[in-house]
């Protein structure tokens, strides 16, 4: 029984859905619309709706103001060919190129064989501070490893990346 109603279903909702249809066309250019949003809005709904608007864009202008930004010396740092299971240390140094102190809240690699080590105080503008990096390769990882340390950070991207490299080899 249920498989003579499936089809017979299917069917009416087609020949149905055909009957009414109407053509549309594609035009291009722009859309215009004379229906506004708030066009049913009461003078005192419209003010409160301004006045929410307005905290609205002070809180977003006072938290853009907080932002600073930064830079780092390099991007990449390619330890060259280094022996498995041996520690590689480098120093990245961070710049504070903001009007704000840059407060570096967390600094995370993508793997535990790379361990940063963030800077513990803000970093005044114009000032610098350096970011430890230890790369332990782990025994039998061998060759080429790209590991990427991330920075988190009062900047407007709130994260920032640099990369790690190095060749692995017996």
């Amino acid at each position: 029984m249920k498989k003579l109603l499936i089809p017979f279903f299917t069917i009416s909702i087609l020949v149905s859905c055909g009957e009414e249809t109407e053509q549309i066309t594609a035009q291009s250019g722009d859309a215009v619309s004379n229906v506004s949003a708030d066009a049913d809005l009461s003078p005192a709904q419209r003010k409160k709706m301004e006045e929410n608007y307005k905290k609205e864009a002070k809180a977003q202008a006072d938290l853009e103001s907080s932002y600073t930004t930064l830079k780092f010396d390099k991007m990449v740092h390619d330890f060259g060919t280094v022996k498995p299971d041996t520690d590689n240390f480098v120093q990245v140094t961070v710049t504070n190129t903001g009007n704000r102190p840059l407060i570096i809240s967390d600094v995370s690699s993508t793997c535990g064989c790379t361990m940063p080590k963030k800077p513990e105080a803000p970093i005044a503008p114009g000032q610098t501070d350096i970011i430890e990096v230890k790369f332990h390769s782990k025994p039998g990882q061998l060759g080429e490893v790209s590991k990427t340390v991330s920075v988190t950070s009062n900047t407007k991207e709130v994260i920032s990346t640099f990369e790690i490299k190095a060749f692995v080899e017996e």
